[in-house]
């Protein structure tokens, strides 16, 4: 006959497994929310670097136009115009390359320590843990 108090060991040990289970999920979830956070700030980063260079690029036009305009006018006029649309135009070639920087993922790609420790986890379980994905040329991430 079966041991009654092997039963409540059983019991007791499937308890603390889905315990550690569940705990493991809610540890992988804040990861995962944390990852969605940063992911987040950093799209708006670059958004607003992207309007701060296209609004930049804007004026720097309007001032290449007037400065067409004024071509014609007194000589010291044109030279101060010419700085300010240059200026205009670099400061909107500096913001759009850092939006443009700032939209390429990291290393491993979106959500990589969150892939990253579930593989962990998988290969700790006794799973063969799935190989990780090869990075493509343009250091973006890629598929094995």
């Amino acid at each position: 006959m079966a041991d009654p108090a092997a039963g409540g060991g059983l019991l007791r040990s499937l308890r603390r497994l889905s315990d550690t289970a569940l705990e493991i999920v809610q540890v992988r979830l804040a990861l995962l929310g944390t990852e969605l956070e940063q992911e987040k700030q950093r799209l708006f980063d670059a958004l607003l670097r992207a309007v701060l260079g296209l609004l930049l690029l804007a004026l720097a036009l309007v001032l290449a136009v007037a400065f067409v305009l004024l071509l014609l006018q007194e000589a010291y006029r044109l030279p101060a115009l010419g700085v300010l649309v240059l200026a205009f135009a670099a400061g909107a070639a500096w913001f759009l390359h850092g939006a443009r920087a700032a939209l390429q993922s990291g290393p491993g790609g979106p959500f990589a320590l969150s892939l990253a420790e579930l593989r962990t986890d998988r290969a700790a379980a006794g799973g063969s843990a799935p190989p990780e994905p090869a990075a493509r040329a343009d250091g973006g991430p890629g598929k094995a």
